[in-house]
């Protein structure tokens, strides 16, 4: 008889003892940048990027330089935290430098869907011809008509609705945008009743699933926490799976049109599932955690509310006494389009990743060159080297509903760092080919809400005095970050005038 229990113990001790291997045998080679193992085999400095990632960056920058590489959990990166020398990693005119081969990977793990050859350019076809242009007037016309349905039910105001409500501002932010998008984009019965609470309940499923993503995403999730993802993966499949899309109406163009060229390719019924999971999570798991920013800045600094507020009464006229406005008027509000950048400069911390192929030389503003190896990782963290930069955006920490305005009220574009005009002054969407595609349908969710709520409701702290919460840990490099804890607030429906 084998004993199994010794013969896997000493498999398990030599495969350890070979990734720890792994990790004390690479050293650095001539050119490359700085390179930090940490002092834990394999993990190297892990733990401590994921306790606090911006803090992790800021002593790496003070110990190595604007370039270093550091190991976590097996995997080399190597940071660039130089806005200067941005350009040639994002506009890659060697192909060296892998955005998809990353993303796809990301994406089988996360929501189960196997990237077929094409389908990212897709995706980035499909947006520029329904989210922008005509396109993305008629979405909004309906996320408008979607966003009034959501707060205010489907038989109207009702008669109590003019009596102080309390809240939490992000779960309520966070729930508006979740049942007002997925409804716009994936389409709705004709029971009114049922699709909301049906909504309902996917939001709630949602955040479970929202919660436990950072740390699924670096598989450092319990047992049973990896049982809850798996099973909160299967209902999400089937709740958005392309059978029950055929029993509804007003699935949006942008969608049918994505799922029209997978079902040209061949691709299984199932497998078009999981990319609807795909993009709900894509369309919907930033904007209602932005929009909490913005009405929470806007709550802490009444001068901004005042100047969006008044700006509002000058585009809309009497339109905007009524949930039916005309959605053109979102390229009117140049105070808003300010504010909104504002926020996603504070509230945005996305992460940028190439995976190397082929040893590449990668040459700074500076003129210095830096060799990166071939299987690494290039990192760019904007919201540290860019949004946080003193020199582009003075006292980064303050939030100044203005920032992105010229003293004429146009849109201002020309920031600069050592005395340099910079392109990339703030990067909330990503850039070069991993910009989201879906960035103008975003913005207009959150302007379009953010309007009918400064526009439609009295809304206050229920403390003045709360502090602005800080960031959840876990949420740096994913996207918009959130907050630690939720912010007690009130809003009742205004009377009209």
């Amino acid at each position: 008889m084998v004993l199994w229990g010794p013969v896997l113990g000493a498999l398990l001790v030599v495969i350890v003892g070979y990734l720890c291997l792994l990790g004390l045998l690479r050293q650095r080679r001539p050119q490359e940048p700085p390179l930090d193992k940490g002092s834990v085999p394999w993990l190297g400095h892990a733990m401590a990027f994921r306790k606090n990632m911006p803090e992790f960056l800021k002593h790496m920058r003070a110990k190595h330089g604007d370039v270093f590489t550091v190991q976590l959990g097996g995997q080399y990166f190597t940071f660039v935290m130089d806005p200067l020398s941005f350009g040639p990693i994002l506009k890659d005119v060697k192909r060296k430098l892998d955005f998809v081969e990353y993303a796809e990977k990301l994406v089988l793990k996360v929501f189960g869907y196997q990237s077929i050859p094409g389908d990212h350019r897709m995706i980035h076809s499909a947006s520029t011809k329904h989210l922008m242009g005509n396109g993305l007037e008629d979405l909004n016309k309906t996320m408008r008509d979607c966003l009034s349905l959501v707060i205010l039910g489907p038989a109207g105001p009702s008669p109590d609705a003019s009596s102080w409500r309390e809240d939490g501002l992000f779960h309520f932010c966070y729930n508006i945008l979740f049942k007002a998008g997925y409804l716009s984009l994936f389409g709705y019965t004709k029971d009114t009743e049922q699709d909301l609470l049906q909504a309902e309940e996917l939001f709630t499923q949602f955040r479970k699933f929202d919660r436990l993503f950072p740390r699924f995403v670096y598989s450092l999730l319990g047992p049973r926490e990896w049982l809850e993802v798996g099973r909160l993966q299967r209902l999400f499949h089937k709740t958005l799976s392309v059978k029950e899309n055929l029993e509804k109406d007003g699935v949006s163009n942008w969608i049918a049109y994505m799922l029209q060229f997978l079902r040209e390719q061949g691709v299984a019924p199932a497998m078009q599932d999981k990319f609807n999971f795909m993009m709900l999570w894509a369309s919907q798991g930033n904007t209602g955690p932005t929009s909490f920013w913005a009405l929470l800045f806007l709550l802490k600094h009444p001068e901004a509310m005042q100047a969006l507020r008044e700006e509002a009464a000058r585009v809309l006229g009497e339109a905007g006494q009524s949930f039916d406005f005309d959605v053109s008027a979102l390229q009117r509000t140049p105070v808003l389009d300010s504010v909104m950048e504002e926020t996603l400069r504070l509230g945005a911390a996305p992460t940028l990743l190439r995976v190397v192929h082929d040893d590449h030389v990668l040459t700074m503003a500076s003129g210095e060159e830096y060799r990166l190896r071939s299987g690494d990782i290039v990192a760019l963290f904007p919201y540290l080297s860019v949004h946080m930069d003193p020199d582009i955006h003075p006292e980064p920490t303050a939030f100044k509903y203005d920032r992105f305005l010229n003293p004429d009220g146009s849109r201002k574009v020309d920031f600069y760092k050592a005395g340099k005009k910079i392109h990339h002054y703030t990067m909330p969407w990503g850039s070069g080919v991993s910009m989201c595609p879906g960035r103008f349908l975003a913005l207009s969710e959150m302007k379009l809400f953010v309007l009918l709520m400064i526009t439609h409701f009295d809304l206050e702290l229920v403390d003045p005095d709360t502090p602005v919460p800080p960031v959840d840990p876990q949420r740096w490099g994913f996207g918009t970050t959130q907050p630690s804890h939720d912010v007690r607030f009130r809003y009742r429906l205004r009377s009209p005038e």
